[in-house]
Protein backbone atom coordinates (compact mmCIF):
# COMPACT_ATOMS: atom_id res chain seq x y z
CA UNK A 1 0.00 0.00 0.00
CA UNK A 2 0.92 3.55 -0.94
CA UNK A 3 2.96 5.70 2.04
CA UNK A 4 4.08 9.16 0.66
CA UNK A 5 8.12 9.39 0.71
CA UNK A 6 7.94 12.49 2.84
CA UNK A 7 5.83 10.73 6.06
CA UNK A 8 6.60 10.89 9.01
CA UNK A 9 4.50 8.68 10.72
CA UNK A 10 4.09 9.53 14.46
CA UNK A 11 5.65 13.23 14.07
CA UNK A 12 2.74 13.44 11.08
CA UNK A 13 -0.04 16.38 11.36
CA UNK A 14 -3.36 14.73 11.89
CA UNK A 15 -5.44 14.63 9.13
CA UNK A 16 -9.09 15.59 9.75
CA UNK A 17 -11.56 13.82 7.15
CA UNK A 18 -15.54 14.94 7.54
CA UNK A 19 -18.12 12.66 6.19
CA UNK A 20 -20.43 14.94 4.93
CA UNK A 21 -23.62 12.54 4.82
CA UNK A 22 -23.06 11.28 8.20
CA UNK A 23 -21.55 8.11 9.69
CA UNK A 24 -24.99 5.21 9.16
CA UNK A 25 -23.50 4.12 5.62
CA UNK A 26 -19.92 3.58 6.28
CA UNK A 27 -19.58 1.07 9.33
CA UNK A 28 -17.13 3.51 10.57
CA UNK A 29 -17.04 5.63 14.00
CA UNK A 30 -15.95 8.72 14.60
CA UNK A 31 -12.47 9.29 15.72
CA UNK A 32 -9.38 6.97 14.69
CA UNK A 33 -10.13 3.74 15.16
CA UNK A 34 -10.79 2.53 11.42
CA UNK A 35 -6.84 3.57 10.40
CA UNK A 36 -5.71 1.97 13.85
CA UNK A 37 -8.03 -1.25 13.38
CA UNK A 38 -7.16 -1.92 9.67
CA UNK A 39 -3.62 -1.47 10.17
CA UNK A 40 -3.21 1.31 8.03
CA UNK A 41 0.55 2.04 7.15
CA UNK A 42 -0.42 6.14 6.94
CA UNK A 43 -2.60 6.40 10.04
CA UNK A 44 -2.66 9.91 11.32
CA UNK A 45 -6.01 10.64 10.44
CA UNK A 46 -9.51 10.82 12.19
CA UNK A 47 -12.85 10.79 11.42
CA UNK A 48 -15.85 13.53 11.89
CA UNK A 49 -19.13 13.52 11.62
CA UNK A 50 -19.95 17.52 12.72
CA UNK A 51 -21.06 20.04 9.91
CA UNK A 52 -19.75 22.80 11.82
CA UNK A 53 -16.06 21.31 11.50
CA UNK A 54 -16.40 22.15 7.62
CA UNK A 55 -14.55 25.09 7.83
CA UNK A 56 -11.75 23.44 9.24
CA UNK A 57 -11.42 19.87 8.22
CA UNK A 58 -8.56 19.16 5.67
CA UNK A 59 -10.79 16.63 3.79
CA UNK A 60 -14.72 16.11 3.23
CA UNK A 61 -15.84 12.73 1.75
CA UNK A 62 -19.76 13.54 -0.20
CA UNK A 63 -21.47 10.07 -0.51
CA UNK A 64 -23.67 9.90 -3.49
CA UNK A 65 -24.64 13.03 -3.79
CA UNK A 66 -23.35 16.69 -3.68
CA UNK A 67 -24.30 19.79 -2.03
CA UNK A 68 -21.91 22.69 -0.96
CA UNK A 69 -21.76 23.32 2.68
CA UNK A 70 -20.87 26.77 2.69
CA UNK A 71 -24.03 27.67 -0.20
CA UNK A 72 -26.00 29.47 2.83
CA UNK A 73 -22.89 31.29 4.66
CA UNK A 74 -21.86 32.94 1.08
CA UNK A 75 -18.16 31.18 2.28
CA UNK A 76 -15.61 29.79 -0.23
CA UNK A 77 -13.82 26.34 -0.02
CA UNK A 78 -10.26 27.15 0.96
CA UNK A 79 -7.63 25.73 -1.56
CA UNK A 80 -6.15 23.25 0.67
CA UNK A 81 -9.29 21.55 1.57
CA UNK A 82 -9.95 18.50 -0.10
CA UNK A 83 -13.36 17.60 -1.25
CA UNK A 84 -14.00 13.71 -2.07
CA UNK A 85 -16.99 13.04 -3.88
CA UNK A 86 -17.41 8.60 -2.90
CA UNK A 87 -20.27 6.51 -5.08
CA UNK A 88 -20.54 3.35 -5.25
CA UNK A 89 -24.17 3.45 -7.08
CA UNK A 90 -24.55 2.39 -11.30
CA UNK A 91 -23.70 5.60 -13.78
CA UNK A 92 -26.90 5.10 -14.78
CA UNK A 93 -28.65 6.04 -11.76
CA UNK A 94 -26.47 9.05 -10.10
CA UNK A 95 -25.95 11.87 -11.60
CA UNK A 96 -24.22 14.89 -10.14
CA UNK A 97 -24.84 18.02 -11.64
CA UNK A 98 -23.49 20.77 -9.55
CA UNK A 99 -20.26 20.66 -7.67
CA UNK A 100 -18.08 22.95 -10.89
CA UNK A 101 -14.62 23.13 -10.08
CA UNK A 102 -15.58 22.22 -6.46
CA UNK A 103 -14.78 18.28 -6.78
CA UNK A 104 -10.86 17.35 -6.31
CA UNK A 105 -10.82 13.97 -6.41
CA UNK A 106 -13.22 11.00 -6.96
CA UNK A 107 -13.91 7.54 -5.45
CA UNK A 108 -15.54 5.46 -7.01
CA UNK A 109 -16.10 1.76 -8.76
CA UNK A 110 -14.50 3.09 -12.13
CA UNK A 111 -10.71 2.00 -13.17
CA UNK A 112 -10.61 6.06 -13.95
CA UNK A 113 -11.38 7.66 -10.70
CA UNK A 114 -8.71 8.92 -8.33
CA UNK A 115 -9.36 6.54 -5.39
CA UNK A 116 -10.57 3.44 -7.04
CA UNK A 117 -13.17 1.18 -4.49
CA UNK A 118 -14.15 -2.10 -6.12
CA UNK A 119 -16.89 -3.95 -4.86
CA UNK A 120 -14.12 -6.87 -5.14
CA UNK A 121 -10.25 -7.24 -6.02
CA UNK A 122 -8.77 -10.54 -7.07
CA UNK A 123 -4.83 -10.53 -6.86
CA UNK A 124 -2.97 -14.26 -7.97
CA UNK A 125 -0.43 -15.01 -6.05
CA UNK A 126 1.97 -15.30 -8.49
CA UNK A 127 0.81 -13.26 -11.84
CA UNK A 128 2.45 -16.06 -14.23
CA UNK A 129 0.03 -18.45 -12.62
CA UNK A 130 -3.12 -18.11 -13.36
CA UNK A 131 -4.77 -21.72 -12.71
CA UNK A 132 -3.90 -25.21 -10.83
CA UNK A 133 -2.66 -28.09 -12.98
CA UNK A 134 -4.94 -30.48 -11.11
CA UNK A 135 -8.41 -29.92 -8.94
CA UNK A 136 -8.38 -31.84 -6.08
CA UNK A 137 -12.58 -32.11 -6.79
CA UNK A 138 -15.31 -32.42 -9.12
CA UNK A 139 -17.21 -29.21 -8.83
CA UNK A 140 -19.95 -30.35 -10.42
CA UNK A 141 -20.80 -33.46 -8.57
CA UNK A 142 -24.25 -33.97 -6.72
CA UNK A 143 -25.46 -31.11 -8.51
CA UNK A 144 -29.09 -31.78 -9.85
CA UNK A 145 -29.87 -28.10 -11.20
CA UNK A 146 -28.79 -25.74 -14.15
CA UNK A 147 -29.61 -22.29 -13.42
CA UNK A 148 -30.11 -20.24 -10.67
CA UNK A 149 -30.51 -16.18 -10.32
CA UNK A 150 -31.83 -13.92 -7.84
CA UNK A 151 -33.72 -10.60 -8.01
CA UNK A 152 -35.28 -7.71 -5.96
CA UNK A 153 -35.27 -4.80 -9.13
CA UNK A 154 -37.70 -5.94 -11.52
CA UNK A 155 -37.57 -3.36 -13.93
CA UNK A 156 -34.51 -2.48 -14.93
CA UNK A 157 -32.55 -0.82 -17.91
CA UNK A 158 -30.67 -3.73 -19.43
CA UNK A 159 -34.00 -6.17 -19.20
CA UNK A 160 -31.72 -8.90 -17.31
CA UNK A 161 -35.28 -10.45 -16.29
CA UNK A 162 -36.41 -10.55 -19.22
CA UNK A 163 -33.37 -12.15 -20.96
CA UNK A 164 -33.16 -14.82 -17.79
CA UNK A 165 -36.93 -15.58 -19.27
CA UNK A 166 -35.66 -16.50 -22.47
CA UNK A 167 -32.61 -18.19 -21.29
CA UNK A 168 -35.06 -20.28 -19.57
CA UNK A 169 -36.89 -21.34 -22.80
CA UNK A 170 -34.04 -23.45 -23.74
CA UNK A 171 -32.58 -24.88 -20.35
CA UNK A 172 -33.92 -24.69 -16.50
CA UNK A 173 -33.81 -21.41 -14.67
CA UNK A 174 -34.88 -20.96 -11.36
CA UNK A 175 -35.50 -17.06 -10.90
CA UNK A 176 -35.74 -16.07 -7.18
CA UNK A 177 -37.61 -12.57 -6.08
CA UNK A 178 -40.90 -10.72 -5.13
CA UNK A 179 -41.35 -10.01 -8.61
CA UNK A 180 -44.58 -11.33 -10.49
CA UNK A 181 -43.83 -15.11 -11.75
CA UNK A 182 -40.80 -15.61 -9.78
CA UNK A 183 -40.26 -18.01 -6.89
CA UNK A 184 -41.15 -15.97 -4.00
CA UNK A 185 -40.14 -17.92 -0.96
CA UNK A 186 -36.33 -17.03 -1.03
CA UNK A 187 -35.01 -19.64 1.71
CA UNK A 188 -32.37 -18.01 4.23
CA UNK A 189 -29.60 -20.01 2.88
CA UNK A 190 -29.90 -19.41 -0.59
CA UNK A 191 -26.25 -19.10 -0.99
CA UNK A 192 -25.77 -22.62 0.80
CA UNK A 193 -28.04 -23.90 -2.16
CA UNK A 194 -26.58 -22.28 -4.72
CA UNK A 195 -23.46 -23.50 -3.92
CA UNK A 196 -24.76 -27.09 -3.38
CA UNK A 197 -27.54 -27.38 -5.96
CA UNK A 198 -26.72 -25.62 -8.65
CA UNK A 199 -23.90 -25.52 -11.46
CA UNK A 200 -24.17 -22.17 -12.90
CA UNK A 201 -25.42 -18.85 -11.58
CA UNK A 202 -26.67 -15.50 -13.65
CA UNK A 203 -24.97 -12.25 -11.88
CA UNK A 204 -26.90 -10.19 -13.79
CA UNK A 205 -26.23 -6.36 -12.57
CA UNK A 206 -29.28 -4.17 -12.91
CA UNK A 207 -27.57 -1.93 -15.56
CA UNK A 208 -24.87 -2.28 -18.16
CA UNK A 209 -22.51 0.04 -17.52
CA UNK A 210 -18.80 0.37 -17.70
CA UNK A 211 -17.02 -1.36 -14.82
CA UNK A 212 -20.14 -1.79 -12.55
CA UNK A 213 -19.67 -5.17 -11.35
CA UNK A 214 -20.88 -5.60 -7.83
CA UNK A 215 -21.01 -8.48 -5.42
CA UNK A 216 -23.54 -10.41 -7.18
CA UNK A 217 -20.15 -11.73 -9.25
CA UNK A 218 -17.89 -11.32 -6.18
CA UNK A 219 -19.29 -12.99 -3.66
CA UNK A 220 -21.82 -14.32 -4.66
CA UNK A 221 -20.77 -15.96 -7.93
CA UNK A 222 -17.00 -16.33 -7.62
CA UNK A 223 -16.71 -16.77 -3.78
CA UNK A 224 -18.88 -20.15 -3.79
CA UNK A 225 -18.40 -23.05 -6.42
CA UNK A 226 -20.94 -22.21 -8.97
CA UNK A 227 -20.08 -21.06 -12.73
CA UNK A 228 -21.44 -17.06 -12.68
CA UNK A 229 -22.93 -15.94 -16.13
CA UNK A 230 -22.51 -11.81 -16.04
CA UNK A 231 -23.95 -9.23 -17.44
CA UNK A 232 -23.38 -5.39 -16.34
CA UNK A 233 -19.40 -4.11 -16.72
CA UNK A 234 -17.75 -4.81 -20.80
CA UNK A 235 -15.96 -7.68 -21.58
CA UNK A 236 -12.68 -5.81 -20.69
CA UNK A 237 -13.90 -5.14 -17.56
CA UNK A 238 -14.19 -8.79 -16.41
CA UNK A 239 -11.20 -9.27 -17.72
CA UNK A 240 -8.99 -6.69 -15.78
CA UNK A 241 -11.40 -7.73 -12.33
CA UNK A 242 -11.26 -11.29 -12.43
CA UNK A 243 -10.07 -14.73 -11.68
CA UNK A 244 -8.81 -15.91 -15.64
CA UNK A 245 -11.64 -18.39 -16.96
CA UNK A 246 -13.93 -17.83 -13.81
CA UNK A 247 -16.90 -17.10 -16.06
CA UNK A 248 -19.08 -16.60 -19.19
CA UNK A 249 -20.52 -13.46 -20.16
CA UNK A 250 -23.41 -13.12 -22.07
CA UNK A 251 -22.13 -10.85 -25.31
CA UNK A 252 -19.88 -13.57 -25.80
CA UNK A 253 -22.88 -15.22 -27.14
CA UNK A 254 -25.82 -13.72 -30.02
CA UNK A 255 -28.85 -14.52 -28.09
CA UNK A 256 -30.00 -17.03 -24.90
CA UNK A 257 -30.81 -19.44 -27.03
CA UNK A 258 -26.78 -19.79 -28.14
CA UNK A 259 -25.81 -19.57 -24.78
CA UNK A 260 -28.15 -22.36 -22.96
CA UNK A 261 -26.16 -24.17 -25.88
CA UNK A 262 -22.95 -23.88 -24.21
CA UNK A 263 -24.43 -24.69 -21.00
CA UNK A 264 -25.98 -27.55 -21.91
CA UNK A 265 -22.62 -28.48 -23.34
CA UNK A 266 -20.70 -28.19 -19.75
CA UNK A 267 -23.97 -29.23 -17.70
CA UNK A 268 -23.03 -33.06 -19.32
CA UNK A 269 -18.65 -32.71 -19.94
CA UNK A 270 -17.98 -32.87 -16.18
CA UNK A 271 -14.34 -32.10 -17.51
CA UNK A 272 -15.29 -28.97 -19.29
CA UNK A 273 -17.24 -28.19 -16.71
CA UNK A 274 -14.41 -28.46 -13.98
CA UNK A 275 -12.19 -26.05 -16.47
CA UNK A 276 -14.12 -23.41 -15.37
CA UNK A 277 -12.91 -23.71 -11.61
CA UNK A 278 -8.87 -23.68 -11.87
CA UNK A 279 -8.42 -20.14 -10.83
CA UNK A 280 -9.39 -21.54 -7.65
CA UNK A 281 -6.14 -21.60 -5.15
CA UNK A 282 -3.77 -19.29 -7.57
CA UNK A 283 -4.58 -16.00 -5.81
CA UNK A 284 -7.20 -14.29 -3.47
CA UNK A 285 -9.93 -11.57 -3.26
CA UNK A 286 -8.39 -7.99 -0.82
CA UNK A 287 -9.83 -5.47 0.95
CA UNK A 288 -8.89 -1.95 -0.86
CA UNK A 289 -8.73 -0.36 2.11
CA UNK A 290 -10.24 2.89 0.99
CA UNK A 291 -9.48 4.91 4.19
CA UNK A 292 -6.21 3.96 4.53
CA UNK A 293 -5.37 5.11 1.03
CA UNK A 294 -7.45 8.39 1.33
CA UNK A 295 -5.41 8.94 4.45
CA UNK A 296 -2.22 8.24 2.41
CA UNK A 297 -3.07 10.47 -0.31
CA UNK A 298 -3.76 13.61 2.32
CA UNK A 299 -0.31 13.08 3.28
CA UNK A 300 1.34 13.37 0.06
CA UNK A 301 2.33 16.51 -0.17
CA UNK A 302 3.37 15.83 -3.85
CA UNK A 303 0.32 15.20 -4.60
CA UNK A 304 -1.00 17.57 -7.74
CA UNK A 305 -3.79 19.75 -6.93
CA UNK A 306 -6.93 19.19 -9.39
CA UNK A 307 -10.41 19.73 -9.48
CA UNK A 308 -13.32 18.40 -12.08
CA UNK A 309 -14.89 21.36 -13.73
CA UNK A 310 -18.03 19.11 -15.15
CA UNK A 311 -18.31 16.19 -12.91
CA UNK A 312 -21.55 15.21 -14.71
CA UNK A 313 -19.23 14.74 -17.90
CA UNK A 314 -16.85 12.71 -16.15
CA UNK A 315 -19.29 10.63 -14.55
CA UNK A 316 -21.71 9.97 -17.43
CA UNK A 317 -20.50 10.51 -21.10
CA UNK A 318 -22.77 9.40 -23.51
CA UNK A 319 -21.16 5.87 -23.50
CA UNK A 320 -21.20 4.83 -20.06
CA UNK A 321 -24.26 2.49 -20.06
CA UNK A 322 -24.81 0.08 -22.93
CA UNK A 323 -29.03 0.31 -23.33
CA UNK A 324 -28.97 -1.65 -26.16
CA UNK A 325 -30.61 -5.37 -26.02
CA UNK A 326 -29.72 -6.32 -29.28
CA UNK A 327 -30.11 -10.04 -27.75
CA UNK A 328 -33.72 -8.91 -28.07
CA UNK A 329 -33.66 -10.27 -31.70
CA UNK A 330 -34.72 -13.61 -32.97
CA UNK A 331 -32.30 -16.04 -34.39
CA UNK A 332 -33.38 -16.54 -37.99
CA UNK A 333 -34.10 -20.54 -38.20
CA UNK A 334 -31.40 -21.02 -40.63
CA UNK A 335 -28.42 -20.35 -38.03
CA UNK A 336 -30.33 -22.54 -35.25
CA UNK A 337 -28.24 -25.50 -33.78
CA UNK A 338 -28.89 -28.77 -34.91
CA UNK A 339 -28.03 -31.80 -33.13
CA UNK A 340 -24.87 -32.94 -35.03
CA UNK A 341 -23.97 -29.31 -35.05
CA UNK A 342 -23.84 -28.90 -31.21
CA UNK A 343 -21.89 -32.12 -30.70
CA UNK A 344 -19.50 -31.15 -32.93
CA UNK A 345 -19.26 -27.36 -31.05
CA UNK A 346 -18.93 -29.09 -27.62
CA UNK A 347 -15.65 -31.32 -28.95
CA UNK A 348 -14.44 -28.30 -30.35
CA UNK A 349 -14.77 -26.18 -27.12
CA UNK A 350 -13.63 -28.91 -24.73
CA UNK A 351 -10.64 -28.91 -26.88
CA UNK A 352 -9.80 -25.09 -26.82
CA UNK A 353 -10.30 -25.31 -23.16
CA UNK A 354 -7.83 -28.72 -22.80
CA UNK A 355 -5.23 -26.59 -24.87
CA UNK A 356 -4.92 -23.64 -22.35
CA UNK A 357 -5.56 -26.24 -19.97
CA UNK A 358 -2.00 -28.22 -21.13
CA UNK A 359 -0.15 -24.76 -20.97
CA UNK A 360 3.28 -25.55 -18.38
CA UNK A 361 1.73 -23.61 -15.54
CA UNK A 362 1.87 -26.16 -12.37
CA UNK A 363 0.82 -25.31 -9.11
CA UNK A 364 -0.21 -27.02 -6.15
CA UNK A 365 -3.77 -26.29 -5.06
CA UNK A 366 -3.81 -23.72 -2.05
CA UNK A 367 -6.61 -22.16 -0.28
CA UNK A 368 -6.16 -18.51 0.57
CA UNK A 369 -9.62 -16.07 0.54
CA UNK A 370 -10.29 -12.84 2.29
CA UNK A 371 -13.55 -11.15 1.87
CA UNK A 372 -13.64 -7.95 0.06
CA UNK A 373 -14.73 -5.29 1.86
CA UNK A 374 -18.03 -3.70 0.07
CA UNK A 375 -18.19 -0.47 1.96
CA UNK A 376 -21.71 -1.10 3.68
CA UNK A 377 -23.42 -1.66 0.10
CA UNK A 378 -24.97 -4.21 -1.09
CA UNK A 379 -26.17 -3.69 -4.89
CA UNK A 380 -30.13 -5.92 -6.20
Amino acid sequence: MFIPPNYKYEDAPMKNILLHNGLSDWMVDIGQSVFLSNDCPVNRCTISNKQKLSFSVDAIVFRDEFDDPFFETGFKKNNKQIWILFSLKSAYYSGFYEGYDMINWTATYRHDSDIVIPYGRWAYFDPSVTRVERLNRNYSLNKTKQVAMIVSNCDTDNKRLLYAKELGKYISVDIYGQCEGLITNIPDNFLQILDRDYKFYLAFESTNCIDYVTEKFFIDGLQYNVLPIVMGGRREDYERMAPRRSYLHVDDYESPERLAEFLWWLNTDDDLYNEFFRWKGTGEFIDTKFFCRLCALLHDYDAPVKHYQDLERWWRPPDVCDHSTKWLKPLPSASRITGDQRLAAAFAAKRVLTDYASAPQPLTPKTSYAQDSSHGHRRN
